[in-house]
């Protein structure tokens, strides 16, 4: 106990922690403050290690959630904080490592605390255990009420913003990113999307909102820097060899009578293999940033923090800025653009990407001028590509970005100007060399296959669709395996609608031999598989009128497969679009006829090149352009919000909730 604290079991009865937690109101000025802050560990790095430390002081926090009304420690320990951090800038200056590192300690603390209060309790009885009065003189009180929790709020988004990253600074710089998710994470308690929220109010308006910007951009920033942790030591006092001075014996005396447990090789004494491939304070801040981004809009103004992710510009951009947003900022775009070429593998970053190109017009023309494209576009199609190992939102966002991009024509044509080696990753078969628009091609075809066989989501194989048809006109040079693929699935199609038909005759002759036995309802099914299918005919035919002469390995398939397209010449739902396709299978067939038997494949395709040139263009009737745009579903929250959430609960550094207590979503959805 007390000042040999050595395990984690022995923490609920330290006796700093009991006085913390205790009957007794303790005063700001209290030198007790010093002895509890003055503790050297190495912060939690995993929720792990949060949950045993929670576990184990889970008694200390409900005696000072019940006492807390009456004593207000809670709220001394925040004044204390608050009056430390006022120093912090010219301390990180001057490299004052005991000023920053209890101040660090003061809100490792205060996070672990509040996580416990938001999690037991709604926001109107935080703020009553956090609202104080100044007491004028013995006995009275002053008018002036002051709410903590906008005064915290406020500091934790200055300290992010103007508190320069160094190594020892690095630990702070987190700790106040976690508490801000801490502080929003009261959405994890409540099924329904918050729309009023007393938390959200403060963000959004007063004495927050002029730092709006700001902390988007440097949170943006911490994402695109990618910062390792320091090494343990560096952001705490390290104990003097020599054995001499004050700190040394704050470090060595207090300190271990509170935290021993922490550097004798237990909880947070090793980062985990994972995080020390990473860096935690860009992995969290990208998760403020897309929980700030997808707070909703409070009644009487917009999100300021969308505000802001929707409209800033690239530093090389020296339009004037819009008078209408306030909030509007300038980034570099090319470390940016880096950043999220490296990060895909994270659903985070995948979210990131797809809101800045939906939402922010800068960004989306900076990404579809950029000339090394496949650069962003091959992590996209590698998400896609392991469609089984990844979960269902984050193929969704992958799905989306490219059906985004393929909004631009001068995307869809030059993709296939980009010629890859080698890609290793793709396994059905070797590819050598292969334009980066076959291989899009090639892995949104799979992505249909794997849907139709497995999770049969309309809306996925409507998106892969959609995208395939944007690209359809601007086809160029198809691989002959992206030509072959196209054919197949429409073969699978094909059979799949031949099954159906065949099932649905058989139950209606069974249907009319029996009045009792009810009748599957076949046409719904029929219906879905004739839509893909005129989708893959229109797809089809749009390259075929669009660039034919650019595609002979794609006519070579056609002409290959030509017995698949007879069923559909007379089919009243594909008649119209069959004309064309049946016109190029006629009018090539007829030329490989007069060549003779035996051709080689080289030949066939020598024969297909020059027929392209011959084919007279004006016989071929002329379709619509096909064209797709992404456009968000109304209440697009109800999706985002506890996705965030998900991420937050999976991903999150050093950040535990008791499974138990989430309302927000199923743990099966994260």
């Amino acid at each position: 106990m007390g000042a040999n604290s050595s395990s984690i079991s022995e923490l609920p009865e330290n006796e700093y922690l009991k006085k913390l937690s205790g009957a007794e109101p303790i005063s700001e000025n209290d030198p007790f403050w010093n002895q509890l802050l003055s503790f050297s560990f190495t912060t939690p790095t995993n929720s792990a290690d949060l949950k045993l430390l929670e576990e184990a002081t889970i008694s200390v926090c409900k005696s000072l959630v019940e006492k807390n009304p009456r004593t207000g420690n809670l709220g001394s320990l925040i004044k204390v904080f608050l009056s430390r951090t006022k120093e912090l800038k010219i301390s990180a200056e001057c490299q004052n490592h005991l000023f920053i590192w209890q101040a660090h300690n003061a809100l490792f603390i205060i996070c672990c605390l509040l996580k416990v209060f938001i999690s037991r309790m709604s926001e109107e009885e935080l703020q009553l255990h956090l609202t104080y009065e100044e007491k004028a003189g013995p006995g009275s009180y002053g008018a002036e009420c002051e709410d903590l929790i906008e005064e915290l709020l406020c500091c934790l988004i200055q300290l992010i913003v103007e508190i320069p990253l160094l190594d020892i600074t690095y630990s702070i710089s987190l700790e106040a990113v976690t508490t801000l998710i801490v502080f929003l994470s009261c959405q994890l308690f409540h099924k329904e999307i918050l729309r009023e929220s007393i938390i959200h109010r403060y963000l959004m308006h007063g004495r927050c909102l002029p730092y709006t910007s700001r902390l988007v951009k440097t949170l943006l920033y911490n994402f695109i820097r990618q910062e390792r942790s320091p090494p343990p030591g560096t952001h705490v006092f390290q104990q003097q060899t020599d054995g001499g001075g004050l700190l040394y014996g704050i470090a060595s005396g207090v300190a271990t009578g509170l935290w021993t447990v922490f550097t004798l090789g237990g909880v947070g004494s090793k980062a985990s293999p994972q995080l020390e491939q990473c860096s935690p304070l860009a992995s969290q801040s990208l998760l403020l940033l897309l929980v700030l981004a997808n707070l909703t809009d409070a009644p009487d103004m917009p999100n300021p923090y969308r505000q802001a992710i929707m409209s800033f510009k690239n530093t090389q951009d020296n339009t004037a800025f819009s008078s209408s947003n306030p909030h509007a900022f300038q980034i570099n775009f090319n470390s940016l653009y880096t950043a999220l070429c490296e990060q895909q593998k994270s659903d985070q970053a995948t979210l990131l990407l797809y809101m800045l190109l939906h939402q922010n017009s800068n960004v989306r023309t900076y990404v579809l001028a950029r000339t090394d494209i496949e650069n962003l576009v091959l992590p996209i199609l590698e998400i896609l590509y392991h469609v089984e190992e990844r979960n269902s939102h984050h193929v969704y966002m992958a799905l989306i970005i490219l059906l985004i991009l393929t909004e631009d024509d001068g995307f869809n044509r030059s993709i296939h100007e980009v010629i890859l080696k080698n890609i290793t990753w793709y396994a059905e078969r070797v590819l050598t060399e292969i334009s980066l628009g076959s291989l899009l091609i090639l892995v949104v075809i799979r992505t249909i296959q794997y849907n139709m066989t497995r999770t049969r989501d309309k809306y996925l194989h409507t998106n892969c669709l959609a995208a395939l048809a944007n690209m359809s006109a601007q086809f160029r040079s198809l691989h002959q395996y992206a030509a072959q693929r196209i054919i197949s699935l429409f073969s699978l199609l094909s059979k799949k609608h031949n099954k159906v038909l065949e099932q649905a005759t058989q139950s209606l002759r069974g249907s009319l031999g029996s009045s009792d036995s009810p009748c599957p309802d076949y046409a719904q099914d029929l219906n879905v598989i004739e839509e893909v299918i005129r989708m893959m005919l229109e797809i089809i035919n749009s390259c075929l009128t669009n660039s034919l002469h650019h595609n002979p390995n794609l006519v070579y398939a056609l002409l290959y497969k030509r017995d698949l397209f007879e069923q559909f010449r007379t089919h009243p739902s594909f008649q119209d679009i069959m004309q064309n396709i049946d016109l190029v299978i006629s009018f090539f067939s007829s030329r490989l006829e007069q060549a003779g038997a035996e051709l080689s494949v080289e030949r066939v395709l020598e024969i297909i090149k020059q027929g392209a040139v011959a084919l007279p263009k004006d016989r071929l009737r002329k379709f619509p352009e096909l064209k797709f745009k992404y456009v968000e579903e109304e209440q697009p929250e109800e999706f985002f919000i506890p996705y965030v959430w998900s991420l937050v609960y999976n991903s999150a550094v050093a950040l535990y909730w008791n499974p138990h207590d989430i309302q927000l979503f199923t743990m099966d959805s994260g």
